[in-house]
Protein backbone atom coordinates (compact mmCIF):
# COMPACT_ATOMS: atom_id res chain seq x y z
CA UNK A 1 0.00 0.00 0.00
CA UNK A 2 1.52 3.09 -0.86
CA UNK A 3 1.77 6.36 1.38
CA UNK A 4 -0.90 8.86 1.61
CA UNK A 5 0.80 11.86 -0.53
CA UNK A 6 1.07 15.18 1.68
CA UNK A 7 -0.46 17.50 -0.46
CA UNK A 8 0.19 20.81 1.61
CA UNK A 9 2.92 23.18 0.89
CA UNK A 10 5.87 24.40 3.28
CA UNK A 11 4.56 27.95 4.30
CA UNK A 12 6.77 30.73 3.11
CA UNK A 13 6.12 34.42 2.71
CA UNK A 14 4.17 34.62 -0.31
CA UNK A 15 1.46 32.40 1.26
CA UNK A 16 1.27 34.42 4.54
CA UNK A 17 1.15 37.13 2.10
CA UNK A 18 -1.74 36.06 0.17
CA UNK A 19 -3.39 34.64 3.78
CA UNK A 20 -3.21 38.48 5.22
CA UNK A 21 -4.29 39.75 1.93
CA UNK A 22 -7.61 37.54 1.52
CA UNK A 23 -8.39 38.90 4.72
CA UNK A 24 -7.61 42.38 4.96
CA UNK A 25 -9.69 42.79 1.46
CA UNK A 26 -12.75 40.74 2.38
CA UNK A 27 -15.83 42.81 3.06
CA UNK A 28 -18.34 39.84 2.83
CA UNK A 29 -17.70 36.24 4.24
CA UNK A 30 -19.34 33.07 4.71
CA UNK A 31 -19.38 31.96 8.59
CA UNK A 32 -20.31 28.70 9.45
CA UNK A 33 -21.26 27.62 13.38
CA UNK A 34 -23.61 25.13 15.14
CA UNK A 35 -27.52 25.26 16.02
CA UNK A 36 -27.60 25.58 19.33
CA UNK A 37 -30.86 23.22 19.08
CA UNK A 38 -30.29 20.27 16.63
CA UNK A 39 -26.21 20.32 16.69
CA UNK A 40 -26.00 20.62 12.87
CA UNK A 41 -23.76 23.28 11.35
CA UNK A 42 -25.11 26.51 9.68
CA UNK A 43 -23.66 28.37 6.38
CA UNK A 44 -24.62 32.01 5.78
CA UNK A 45 -22.52 35.25 5.12
CA UNK A 46 -21.79 37.82 7.27
CA UNK A 47 -19.88 41.15 5.90
CA UNK A 48 -16.94 41.44 7.78
CA UNK A 49 -13.46 43.63 8.25
CA UNK A 50 -10.73 43.12 10.81
CA UNK A 51 -9.19 44.34 13.85
CA UNK A 52 -5.38 45.64 13.83
CA UNK A 53 -3.39 42.19 14.17
CA UNK A 54 -5.83 40.70 11.23
CA UNK A 55 -8.79 38.84 13.17
CA UNK A 56 -11.98 38.91 11.53
CA UNK A 57 -14.48 40.82 12.81
CA UNK A 58 -18.15 40.55 12.59
CA UNK A 59 -21.30 42.47 13.01
CA UNK A 60 -24.90 40.69 13.09
CA UNK A 61 -28.27 41.14 14.17
CA UNK A 62 -29.79 39.18 17.31
CA UNK A 63 -32.22 37.63 14.77
CA UNK A 64 -29.85 36.39 12.14
CA UNK A 65 -29.78 31.90 13.43
CA UNK A 66 -25.72 32.66 13.77
CA UNK A 67 -26.15 34.77 16.15
CA UNK A 68 -28.00 32.72 19.06
CA UNK A 69 -25.38 30.36 18.07
CA UNK A 70 -22.49 31.88 18.59
CA UNK A 71 -23.99 32.71 21.94
CA UNK A 72 -24.40 29.39 22.42
CA UNK A 73 -20.59 27.84 21.02
CA UNK A 74 -18.34 30.02 20.24
CA UNK A 75 -16.74 27.92 17.61
CA UNK A 76 -16.85 28.70 14.06
CA UNK A 77 -14.93 28.74 10.93
CA UNK A 78 -15.13 31.42 8.42
CA UNK A 79 -14.52 31.73 5.17
CA UNK A 80 -12.91 34.78 2.92
CA UNK A 81 -12.06 34.77 -0.52
CA UNK A 82 -13.97 36.24 -3.50
CA UNK A 83 -14.91 33.23 -6.30
CA UNK A 84 -14.22 36.17 -9.09
CA UNK A 85 -14.80 34.93 -12.80
CA UNK A 86 -14.55 31.39 -14.06
CA UNK A 87 -13.91 28.07 -12.18
CA UNK A 88 -14.81 29.44 -8.61
CA UNK A 89 -12.41 26.59 -7.25
CA UNK A 90 -9.34 28.30 -9.40
CA UNK A 91 -9.19 31.40 -6.72
CA UNK A 92 -7.58 32.17 -3.92
CA UNK A 93 -9.68 31.71 -0.42
CA UNK A 94 -8.65 30.69 3.32
CA UNK A 95 -10.95 28.72 6.01
CA UNK A 96 -10.15 30.16 9.36
CA UNK A 97 -11.38 28.28 12.49
CA UNK A 98 -12.17 30.51 15.28
CA UNK A 99 -13.59 30.89 18.78
CA UNK A 100 -16.42 34.31 18.57
CA UNK A 101 -15.74 37.01 21.18
CA UNK A 102 -18.62 39.59 21.67
CA UNK A 103 -17.69 43.16 21.69
CA UNK A 104 -18.78 45.01 25.16
CA UNK A 105 -20.28 47.84 23.88
CA UNK A 106 -19.63 51.46 25.66
CA UNK A 107 -16.15 50.35 25.92
CA UNK A 108 -12.84 51.57 24.19
CA UNK A 109 -12.48 48.44 22.21
CA UNK A 110 -16.02 48.82 20.96
CA UNK A 111 -15.25 52.02 19.71
CA UNK A 112 -12.24 51.48 18.06
CA UNK A 113 -13.61 48.37 16.55
CA UNK A 114 -17.07 50.12 15.21
CA UNK A 115 -14.58 53.11 13.32
CA UNK A 116 -12.57 50.31 11.58
CA UNK A 117 -15.63 47.71 10.49
CA UNK A 118 -17.28 51.45 9.02
CA UNK A 119 -14.33 52.68 7.06
CA UNK A 120 -14.27 49.39 5.40
CA UNK A 121 -18.04 48.56 4.91
CA UNK A 122 -19.22 52.67 5.15
CA UNK A 123 -23.15 51.44 3.88
CA UNK A 124 -23.17 49.31 7.71
CA UNK A 125 -24.00 52.70 9.07
CA UNK A 126 -27.32 52.03 8.36
CA UNK A 127 -28.16 49.77 11.36
CA UNK A 128 -25.00 49.89 13.27
CA UNK A 129 -26.72 51.72 15.73
CA UNK A 130 -29.64 49.60 16.13
CA UNK A 131 -30.05 47.74 19.24
CA UNK A 132 -29.78 44.32 17.93
CA UNK A 133 -26.85 44.45 16.45
CA UNK A 134 -23.57 43.24 17.55
CA UNK A 135 -19.95 43.07 16.80
CA UNK A 136 -18.11 39.78 17.59
CA UNK A 137 -14.15 39.25 17.01
CA UNK A 138 -13.55 35.63 15.70
CA UNK A 139 -10.21 34.42 17.66
CA UNK A 140 -8.29 32.66 14.49
CA UNK A 141 -7.16 29.23 15.91
CA UNK A 142 -5.98 27.44 12.54
CA UNK A 143 -6.28 28.41 8.95
CA UNK A 144 -6.69 26.32 5.50
CA UNK A 145 -5.42 28.68 2.78
CA UNK A 146 -6.01 27.54 -0.87
CA UNK A 147 -3.97 29.84 -3.49
CA UNK A 148 -5.35 27.77 -6.00
CA UNK A 149 -4.14 24.20 -7.89
CA UNK A 150 -1.58 22.67 -5.93
CA UNK A 151 -1.33 25.34 -3.24
CA UNK A 152 -2.55 23.93 -0.33
CA UNK A 153 -1.38 25.39 3.47
CA UNK A 154 -2.10 24.77 6.67
CA UNK A 155 -1.46 28.06 9.03
CA UNK A 156 -1.40 28.30 12.49
CA UNK A 157 -3.28 32.11 14.05
CA UNK A 158 0.41 32.90 14.44
CA UNK A 159 1.47 32.31 10.99
CA UNK A 160 -0.64 34.90 9.46
CA UNK A 161 -1.89 37.31 12.26
CA UNK A 162 -0.01 40.53 12.28
CA UNK A 163 1.27 40.38 16.02
CA UNK A 164 3.31 43.55 16.48
CA UNK A 165 4.00 44.88 19.70
CA UNK A 166 2.92 48.39 18.16
CA UNK A 167 -0.65 47.44 17.58
CA UNK A 168 -2.05 49.17 20.30
CA UNK A 169 0.15 52.65 19.60
CA UNK A 170 -0.91 52.31 15.76
CA UNK A 171 -4.51 51.60 16.46
CA UNK A 172 -4.69 54.70 18.69
CA UNK A 173 -3.33 57.20 16.11
CA UNK A 174 -5.15 55.46 13.05
CA UNK A 175 -8.11 57.38 12.52
CA UNK A 176 -6.58 60.45 13.18
CA UNK A 177 -3.68 59.44 10.24
CA UNK A 178 -6.52 57.79 7.97
CA UNK A 179 -8.94 60.95 7.95
CA UNK A 180 -5.72 63.24 7.40
CA UNK A 181 -5.03 61.25 4.52
CA UNK A 182 -8.33 61.29 2.89
CA UNK A 183 -8.79 64.92 3.73
CA UNK A 184 -5.67 66.35 2.70
CA UNK A 185 -3.59 64.60 0.40
CA UNK A 186 -5.65 62.28 -1.82
CA UNK A 187 -3.04 63.01 -4.06
CA UNK A 188 -0.84 60.48 -2.60
CA UNK A 189 -2.90 58.09 -1.82
CA UNK A 190 -4.35 57.94 -5.84
CA UNK A 191 -0.27 57.58 -5.95
CA UNK A 192 -0.10 54.67 -3.90
CA UNK A 193 -3.15 52.93 -5.37
CA UNK A 194 -1.26 53.38 -9.44
CA UNK A 195 2.30 52.47 -8.21
CA UNK A 196 2.06 50.15 -5.76
CA UNK A 197 -1.20 48.11 -6.73
CA UNK A 198 -0.90 49.20 -10.01
CA UNK A 199 -4.58 50.18 -10.32
CA UNK A 200 -6.07 52.64 -12.79
CA UNK A 201 -7.25 56.13 -11.93
CA UNK A 202 -10.26 56.33 -9.54
CA UNK A 203 -11.84 57.77 -5.93
CA UNK A 204 -9.29 55.85 -3.45
CA UNK A 205 -9.27 56.25 -0.36
CA UNK A 206 -7.72 55.23 3.18
CA UNK A 207 -9.76 52.77 5.01
CA UNK A 208 -7.19 51.50 7.66
CA UNK A 209 -3.83 51.67 8.79
CA UNK A 210 -1.42 48.47 10.32
CA UNK A 211 1.36 47.70 11.14
CA UNK A 212 2.01 45.99 7.91
CA UNK A 213 0.56 47.85 5.32
CA UNK A 214 -2.43 49.52 4.98
CA UNK A 215 -6.01 49.58 2.66
CA UNK A 216 -7.22 51.28 -0.09
CA UNK A 217 -10.93 51.43 -1.41
CA UNK A 218 -13.54 52.74 -4.54
CA UNK A 219 -16.69 51.96 -4.18
CA UNK A 220 -16.17 48.39 -4.14
CA UNK A 221 -12.90 47.76 -5.16
CA UNK A 222 -9.80 47.01 -2.20
CA UNK A 223 -6.72 47.07 -2.46
CA UNK A 224 -3.89 46.00 -0.12
CA UNK A 225 -0.58 47.90 0.13
CA UNK A 226 2.02 46.40 2.31
CA UNK A 227 5.07 48.22 3.50
CA UNK A 228 8.85 47.29 2.09
CA UNK A 229 9.53 46.49 6.27
CA UNK A 230 6.52 46.87 9.60
CA UNK A 231 6.08 50.05 10.95
CA UNK A 232 7.65 50.38 14.63
CA UNK A 233 5.84 53.58 16.08
CA UNK A 234 3.03 55.72 15.33
CA UNK A 235 5.72 58.24 14.30
CA UNK A 236 7.16 55.32 11.57
CA UNK A 237 4.02 55.55 9.87
CA UNK A 238 3.88 59.35 9.28
CA UNK A 239 7.08 58.99 7.70
CA UNK A 240 7.03 55.65 6.27
CA UNK A 241 4.09 56.87 4.30
CA UNK A 242 5.49 60.52 3.19
CA UNK A 243 8.82 57.98 1.73
CA UNK A 244 6.22 55.82 -0.30
CA UNK A 245 4.48 58.77 -1.76
CA UNK A 246 7.80 60.13 -3.02
CA UNK A 247 8.75 56.38 -4.32
CA UNK A 248 5.59 56.29 -5.96
CA UNK A 249 6.10 59.63 -7.57
CA UNK A 250 9.10 59.62 -8.70
CA UNK A 251 8.50 55.55 -10.20
CA UNK A 252 5.44 56.76 -12.52
CA UNK A 253 7.49 59.81 -13.60
CA UNK A 254 9.74 56.96 -14.34
CA UNK A 255 7.06 55.32 -16.54
CA UNK A 256 5.58 58.08 -18.65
Amino acid sequence: MSEKKDVLREIDDNAIRLARTLMRTARHAVIATLDPQSGAPIATRVGVSTDHDGAPIILVSALAAHTPALLADRRCSLLVGDPGKGDPLAHPRMTITARAREIARDTPEHARIAWRYLSHLPKAKLYVGLGDFRFFRLEPESAKLNGGFGQAYQLSANDWLSLSPVNDELAAAERGAVDHMNEDHADAIALYARFYAKAPNGKWRMTGIDADGFDLADGDDVLRIFFQEPLNSAKDMHMTLVRMAGEARAGLASQS
